[in-house]
């Protein structure tokens, strides 16, 4: 318009302007109610590409992994978020993995919009398939936050000493105020950024969690520093700085505890070998055999197996016969013995013999595969939220409340200077620094008191969860027993020949036999004309005498004369139950937990074994999918199950369980899966963990307790208006301390708990 000069944020607004003028439509500017609308924030990745699966209710189903989950705070807004968004049916983000799945209704929404949704949230969606961008972010924010705290904290000393002594030089005063400002600048803007983003997000979403009050405490923490450094008086800087370092450790501490489900099921399929040695066949007759990759494998292919290879298909014994094992399974350490017709899978392997394989099945529709499948979606779950989140929408809504009830009141009877100091004094003192700490700290020191007992826990939500168990579910090999065979009876003459015959054999039952002969201090023979036949037996020439060492049936195996026939006495073997397992089981039941043994071996050995570790209760014949589908049935009921296992057929029932405990020698898969591993060769770390998880979590109760009832106090003294710099020094740290000190007892409660129950 003639005479009228318009000013512009950039050029590229300009030119726009000048454009929309050129072509004659200035009435736009006229006539707009509101300001044009911005895209939405667009998620990385190619969403038509993901896979997405149809339910029998009509809607569709995907998952997909969302980055920047630092906290449970995140995982829960998430999820509410997406719950009440249009068409969004089901939302479950793991907080272990990241992984959320998500299920919506076609004819009102497609996967492209939601993942603009969670990038609107301030974290960034993206396909499975995409790799992870790195984010290193939050540890240095929490490195440089931690520094410029104990910086700023020695500054105000100098100032705390001054109101003391009065001997501080104003200039100097005044150079240690504005120092900690500085410091404490790029502590507000950039290291508490998280804080602020998510509150921001809530707030958008008219949701109220943890980030809000934290945001709000910052926020009016900084603003009133900077005024009171205008004004030459001290302010609150040094808490500003302590609290942010504070809760982007405790951050810090507890992402590390998630879990990677990915490299489980990773770990799970890579037993099976990436090629195999396929037999070509014409009219019934071998024509040749070529290594060929796993994936061009056939059902109906025939693949040569040799001693000590895996299999790489799901498949049946044509040719051959050979000992097998199949601990990937059944988890039991005994090998097996197979021959034309029986079943094999991929990934078991083959002690001795040959044998010709035809595949039944390859890739995806192996066991094995559908066992990673299965590990996959059990620790897709969601997560609970924490009792901070619980607590942190009523705190916020009581904060903003009674420091709006302060301000107008101050107003109403004194004047606007009154108002604004009180008002400020209020959202000071309340500052949400020990409640936001309380779970952390304790959790933290829970952490360390199982640790010291044999139990390392990866995250602090893991060990607050096993303070609720009340069923403890125990695989039997590996973990009840020793998880190897052992010579359980035999007669020592017996023995002394059989290990002269085994004594160079490499098989799991030589071992054994060789390995109970030294332990009785039994010398070993020379045996001549040893001959060993896969799937058989052994046989050789001890003192003379020609002996043969078969099979009889499972767990045991004879001696006869080959010359004669005569037999002698079996030689018994099996697993063992390890040595402090009744007592280990013992300590369970003291603290109300019921122990059952899942095993898939024959029941009448787990009731033995079941017996001998003085569990009562067994489920046995149970295959890995069997054993993780018992305990979301218990779950069904309402119980709250602890699993220990240590093969790799655990790995499904590790990750189903609400706490999944795994023994350290174990298979790499169950390690990497379990929410702990107990780091010795003993059950006894397990209630050990529980006393300390319900001991810690007693903590947390009584933190959150006190912070409240500090707040409480404090927050009606700031609107009384006694509350200055001083008296809001000491009443700050004194919350915290509480905190601190709650922690710090937790070691000692679990000592006292434990001497009580000995």
């Amino acid at each position: 318009m003639e005479g009228t000069t318009d000013s512009f944020c950039c050029t590229g607004c300009e030119v726009a302007a000048a454009i929309i003028a050129g072509a004659g439509l200035e009435r736009y500017y006229a006539e707009r109610t509101d300001f044009a609308p911005r895209p939405d924030p667009l998620p990385q990745g190619d969403w038509s590409q993901v896979p997405v699966t149809a339910t029998a209710e009509g809607t569709c189903e995907a998952r997909v992994v969302v980055d920047g989950l630092r906290c449970a705070s995140c995982v829960w807004v998430t999820e509410k978020v997406l719950e009440h968004s249009p068409g969004i049916t089901r939302a479950t983000v793991s907080y272990a993995t990241g992984r959320a799945t998500l299920r919506w209704d076609p004819a009102r929404t497609d996967l492209t919009a939601i993942a603009r949704r969670i990038a609107a949230l301030g974290y960034r969606p993206r396909p499975l398939t995409e790799a992870a961008a790195p984010d290193r972010g939050l540890v240095l924010r929490a490195v440089f936050a931690s520094v410029a705290a104990l910086a700023i904290m020695g500054l105000y000393e100098g100032l705390y000493a001054g109101w003391w002594y009065g001997a501080i030089d104003p200039f100097y005063a005044q150079l240690f105020r504005w120092t900690s400002l500085l410091l404490a600048t790029p502590v507000t803007v950039w290291a508490a950024e998280p804080f602020f983003s998510g509150a921001w997000a809530g707030l958008r979403h008219k949701v109220l969690h943890m980030d809000l009050p934290v945001a709000l405490g910052v926020a009016v923490l900084y603003v009133h520093g900077l005024v009171t450094t205008l004004q030459r008086q001290d302010g609150y800087l040094d808490s500003l700085s302590m609290l942010v370092a504070l809760l982007l450790v405790g951050r810090v501490l507890e992402s590390r505890g998630r879990r990677r489900a990915a490299e489980a099921a990773g770990a799970l399929v890579g037993a099976v070998p990436r090629t195999a040695r396929r037999v070509h066949r014409l009219d019934g007759e071998t024509l040749g055999v070529e290594p060929v990759p796993v994936g061009e494998l056939r059902p109906g292919d025939w693949l040569d197996v040799g001693a000590g290879e895996e299999f790489a298909a799901d498949g049946r014994v044509a040719e051959g016969s050979g000992q097998v094992r199949l601990a990937l399974l059944t988890g039991e350490a005994a090998p097996v013995l197979v021959g034309p017709g029986d079943a094999i899978v991929a990934g078991a392997l083959l002690l001795d013999g040959a044998l010709t394989v035809e595949v039944e099945a390859v890739g995806t529709d192996t066991v094995i595969h559908k066992m990673a499948a299965e590990l996959q979606a059990a620790q897709d779950r969601g997560m609970r939220p924490s009792s901070t989140d619980r607590i942190a929408p009523w705190f916020t809504a009581a904060t903003l409340i009674a420091a709006l009830g302060t301000f107008v009141g101050w107003w109403w009877f004194q004047d606007l200077a009154s108002a604004t100091t009180a008002t400020v004094a209020v959202l000071v003192v309340a500052c949400p620094c020990a409640l936001a700490l309380a779970q952390p700290l304790a959790t933290a020191a829970g952490l360390g008191a199982t640790a010291r007992r044999g139990l390392l826990l990866r995250s602090g939500d893991a060990l607050l969860r096993l303070g609720e168990t009340d069923l403890a579910a125990l695989d039997k090999t590996g973990t009840v027993t020793a998880g190897s065979i052992a010579v359980t009876d035999a007669d020592d003459a017996v023995l002394r020949i059989a290990a002269g015959l085994e004594r160079y054999s490499a098989h799991p039952i030589a071992r054994a036999i060789t390995d109970e002969a030294a332990a009785r201090g039994i010398p070993l023979p020379q045996a001549e004309e040893v001959h060993e036949e896969a799937g058989v037996g052994i046989s050789g020439v001890v003192d003379g005498v020609r002996w043969e060492l078969v099979s009889a049936g499972p767990g045991a195996v004879q001696l006869r004369r080959g010359d004669t026939g005569e037999e002698g006495q079996a030689i018994r073997l099996g697993d063992t139950v390890r040595p402090d397992a009744h007592q280990a089981v013992a300590g369970l039941q003291q603290l109300g937990l019921k122990p059952v043994l899942l095993t898939g071996d024959h029941e009448a050995v787990a009731r033995r074994m079941g017996r001998q570790a003085g569990i009562e209760t067994l489920v046995a014949r149970v295959d890995p999918a069997g054993k993780a589908a018992w305990i979301r049935d218990r779950q069904a009921e309402g119980r709250v199950v602890v699993f220990a296992g240590d093969g790799l057929n655990d790995g499904p029932a590790l990750a189903a369980a609400d706490v999944g405990i795994a023994m350290a020698g174990g298979a790499a898969s169950s390690v990497l899966v379990a929410d702990g591993i107990i780091g010795t060769g003993s059950l006894r770390p397990i209630a050990a963990g529980v006393r300390a998880a319900r001991v810690a979590r007693a903590m947390v109760r009584s933190s959150q307790v006190q912070s409240i009832f500090y707040n409480v106090i404090s927050v009606a003294a700031a609107m009384a208006g006694l509350v200055n710099p001083l008296v809001a020094a000491i009443l700050m740290p004194i919350s915290s301390t509480v905190v601190l000190w709650n922690a710090a007892r937790v070691e000692h409660l679990v000592r006292k708990e434990e001497q009580c129950e000995r």
